[in-house]
């Protein structure tokens, strides 16, 4: 699995284009697995911090138990409705629970042993967007291991 930073190295404008759609909302989709595998989805909010991802959790809410459980998760960025819709950026990995006070809260403005924090290392990113003639889907995505890879759909 790749932080952050070494997912930037390798796609750079990938990259860019990703953060972008992930920057544009405040709330992204989480999907979690439940005890018994079933998916759970939860509404999340998502930093980008000395080249890691890292994703907060309340204290003992449910997402935060499942990714302690099964670090496994996928994100999607915030999306709009057409026609104002210009793209979407996907990835998914695995989450490691940070316990570290200082890491947990770089500031020290709130208590760490009420709150989660992971940091996230990505296995897969796509970014579904409009073409710039608008006409056809451009979807580029990286996969560990494999690299970059770009298809057009009409």
């Amino acid at each position: 699995m790749a932080r952050w930073s070494e997912v930037e190295q390798e796609a750079p404008e990938l990259v860019a284009v990703a953060r972008g759609f992930l920057e544009a909302g405040v709330h992204k989709t989480l999907a979690t697995l439940r005890r018994d595998g079933s998916p759970r989805i939860s509404g999340s909010e998502l930093q980008v911090r000395d080249g890691d991802l890292w994703l907060g959790s309340m204290w003992q809410a449910l997402k935060a138990r499942d990714l302690q459980r099964d670090p496994r998760f996928a994100l999607h960025s915030a999306s709009v409705d057409p026609p104002a819709w210009r793209g979407d950026a996907k990835l998914a990995g695995r989450a490691e629970e940070v316990l570290d006070p200082g890491r947990a809260d770089p500031d020290q403005s709130g208590p760490p042993e009420r709150s989660h924090l992971f940091r996230l290392d990505v296995t897969e990113l796509s970014v579904v967007r409009l073409a710039d003639s608008g006409d056809r889907l451009v979807v580029e995505s990286w996969h560990e291991g494999r690299g970059i890879t770009r298809a057009e759909r009409t």
